[in-house]
């Protein structure tokens, strides 16, 4: 991928826009007065529109991750950024995307709203990577490969070599989401984007930060990347509330990592406890903060802990998972809830 570029693979269209300009892009400075931009003048605390640009926030998720602000594009979730990939690399009714099933079902979603192909290869058994069954499906017009790793419904991570493999090898963007990285023991490939040109990483505040609320996802890429996603982004996707409460929790670090700690510490509890039980016959390794869980007439466990109250995912339907729940780790009170109910089915 020495050769790479960014140029050859957005769509003619995409790569001829010219992206709208806000009247905080227009002004560049410090002023008093603002009258450019048509909002309410008395103050409200929320009456101005917040930075199209989240300078600040990105500034602080840049020290964090140890990469530059101009390799980090911020969204409503994860799911933005994956819906501004797709449109801006994939042609309608010509592109294709390939994912690797089972996985994330929001590839599959953004794909099919902006009626770009979807390829399906099945991961191995033991859900990682097949690279053979990958190789033999993508063609000259398959744009981006998504991968989740540590991967949803599974929750281990996806072989880095393996992806290594398709990075040197795909000629188009391999999208790495890492929602569940800071669950695992390894760095995630942040470390790798100078590396990889073609390498495009997705995650979020959601899970271990606690803020699945104010939906803010980060896409991390190089800059060429993060220039064709800022053309097409609406201009002020994060809002000034999602910006500020991101930037105080940021400053919390040791806060989310005894979070992760606890929730680590609950889910090697949870696999213990869950083996006990008869009806379970297997859970599955993990290295996210959830379990997938195949247990006997899993339909209809997940029918009988709705009437008890306790929600969990059936992921019966889903690829390689027959009779799986996915169950997340919770509290303590919760966890012990949950396995109290299982004994008594």
């Amino acid at each position: 991928m020495m050769n790479f570029d960014v140029t050859k693979l957005v769509r003619a269209n995409v790569l001829k826009l010219k992206p709208y300009s806000s009247a905080r892009d227009d002004f560049k400075g410090s002023a008093s007065v603002f009258l450019d931009a048509n909002e309410n003048p008395y103050p409200t605390d929320y009456n101005r529109y917040p930075d199209p640009h989240q300078k600040k926030l990105k500034e602080r998720i840049s020290a964090i991750k140890k990469i530059n602000t101009n390799q980090i594009l911020l969204g409503n979730g994860s799911d933005e950024p994956i819906d501004l990939l797709i449109r801006a690399f994939c042609e309608p009714t010509v592109d294709n995307i390939l994912i690797p099933q089972p996985t994330y079902g929001m590839y599959t979603v953004s794909a099919e709203v902006n009626n770009v192909e979807i390829i399906t290869t099945t991961l191995t058994p033991d859900f990682d990577i097949d690279l053979d069954s990958i190789r033999n499906k993508w063609n000259a017009n398959t744009k981006i490969i998504f991968l989740c790793s540590p991967n949803n419904p599974s929750g281990n991570l996806l072989s880095k070599n393996s992806i290594v493999t398709l990075l040197k090898e795909f000629n188009g963007l391999v999208v790495v989401d890492e929602a569940y990285i800071d669950f695992t023991e390894a760095e995630g490939l942040v470390p790798h984007l100078t590396n990889f040109p073609n390498l495009v990483i997705l995650q979020t505040l959601s899970k271990a930060w606690g803020l699945a609320s104010i939906r803010l996802g980060m896409c991390f890429a190089n800059e060429e990347i993060i220039k064709v996603l800022n053309k097409i982004k609406p201009p002020y996707n994060i809002n000034g509330i999602t910006q500020r409460i991101a930037l105080e929790k940021l400053e919390l670090e040791q806060e989310k990592n005894n979070s992760v700690f606890e929730i680590i510490r609950e889910r090697e509890l949870l696999i213990e406890q869950l083996l006990t039980i008869p009806i379970v016959q297997k859970v599955f390794p993990s290295q996210a903060n959830f379990l997938l869980v195949r247990i006997v007439n899993a339909k209809g466990v997940y029918q009988k802990l709705t009437e008890l109250g306790i929600v969990v995912r059936d992921r019966s339907n889903v690829t390689l998972c027959a009779d799986c729940l996915r169950i997340t780790v919770g509290t303590p009170f919760e966890n012990k809830q949950l396995i109290s109910e299982l004994k008594k089915i």
